[in-house]
């Protein structure tokens, strides 16, 4: 029995982080279907939901200006959620008329700070974003062209995460999401992405639906409602958006929590994305989302159980076993790579398991810009 469930776990882990790449790979080599872009310029309402931003919404009103957009064809919306701070005032006195502000006195959250945005918006493709990250001037030019094509009815731009001197980042956070990038291209050539970049993301205006009170993940519920209709949800890594890379593990574990919190919400919620019938993306669905969240326990299967096979070369996979868990709890004290990407591989799947009691507690958290920021998978 220890050794079936050695081999259970062994390949549950491989298959997510290795094997389901590989299944990508192959897929889209036999069955791709690429995106049929073309340079369009339709209506378009970027919603940008804030809390307490008063050390951001300069700099994000600056940066919506010096989009390459028509700005006949591009409505900006702020929707603002009760900020305690002078994000308002800051808004009121000294930014453009042309930005459209919908402010709530009482705190309600993202999701009703996102209702409220979409019901203010005449645009054809609505854009939502957050507050500190910084849109490339050709970003909207880049979403929009997607939507070209009729089967398109959502599209994930690309978040670069920037370290210290200004390039992406390849360790910790940075190394992961390059990866989780590389994932959502293969999955959006074959059919469609199961979420989309919080930091940037468009959908046709057409088929959104107000998002329920307390939704986390606003940009996985709304791609993925659009998928099940009918429409494909793709990628596009053109469209870019920037942000720095945090070296607070703490930081990535709390937004990261939250996060799986929302997955399992999500799952909860939408039952129907377990049906296969009725998800064309089951598989990536299921390889992707629910992968990650099998992934903790079957570590803890395969120490428990190799701990009853220690000989031959059970043995060599207990030490390699030993050693990895050394350079996670090594991690957050040396800066050596592939002790940080352990550490934060080990923060990841600790996450999963707080997010889960969070979620049974029902104490989902309350939305604020840190925790909603650099959604990594």
């Amino acid at each position: 029995m220890a050794t079936i469930i050695f081999w259970i776990s062994l390949v549950g882990v491989a298959y997510v982080y290795i094997g389901y790449p590989l299944v990508l790979m192959a897929w889209r080599r036999l069955a791709g279907r690429p995106v049929r872009k073309r340079s369009h310029e339709p209506t378009v309402s970027l919603v940008i939901a804030m809390g307490n931003e008063a050390g951001n919404v300069l700099p994000k009103m600056r940066n919506c200006r010096d989009l390459d957009y028509p700005p006949d064809k591009l409505q900006v919306i702020v929707s603002l959620d009760a900020p305690t701070d002078s994000t308002y005032e800051l808004l009121r006195d000294r930014v453009s008329p042309g930005v459209t502000i919908v402010f709530s006195p009482i705190r309600g959250g993202k999701a009703a700070a996102v209702n409220r945005g979409v019901a203010a918006a005449t645009g054809e493709i609505l854009v939502f974003g957050d507050a500190s990250q910084r849109l490339e001037p050709n970003a909207l030019r880049e979403l929009v062209a997607n939507f070209a094509d009729e089967s398109v009815g959502a599209v994930s731009g690309a978040l670069i995460l920037l370290d210290e001197h200004a390039r992406e980042a390849c360790d910790g956070a940075g190394a992961y999401w390059r990866y989780e990038k590389a994932l959502r291209a293969m999955e959006s050539d074959i059919h469609s992405v199961p979420g989309a970049t919080g930091a940037i993301y468009a959908v046709r205006r057409s088929l959104f639906a107000p998002l329920s009170a307390g939704t986390i993940l606003d940009d996985v519920v709304v791609p993925m409602r659009i998928v099940l209709g009918g429409h494909r949800a793709v990628f596009d890594p053109a469209a870019r958006a920037y942000d720095a890379v945090t070296d607070n593990p703490q930081c990535e574990y709390r937004r990261k929590r939250r996060t799986l919190t929302g997955n399992y919400q999500l799952i909860a919620e939408m039952p129907e994305l377990l049906l296969w019938p009725r998800n064309p993306i089951f598989v990536q669905f299921v390889s992707h989302k629910l992968g990650r969240l099998v992934v903790p326990y079957c570590l803890a299967a395969l120490f428990l159980s190799n701990l009853l096979l220690l000989r031959g070369a059970f043995l060599a996979v207990f030490a390699g076993q030993i050693v990895f868990y050394f350079l996670a709890a090594s991690g957050g004290l040396i800066r050596h790579r592939a002790a940080v990407l352990a550490n934060r591989f080990v923060l990841m799947n600790w996450a999963v398991l707080s997010g889960l009691f969070q979620f049974m507690r029902g104490t989902t958290g309350v939305w604020s810009p840190e925790s909603s920021r650099r959604r990594l998978g």
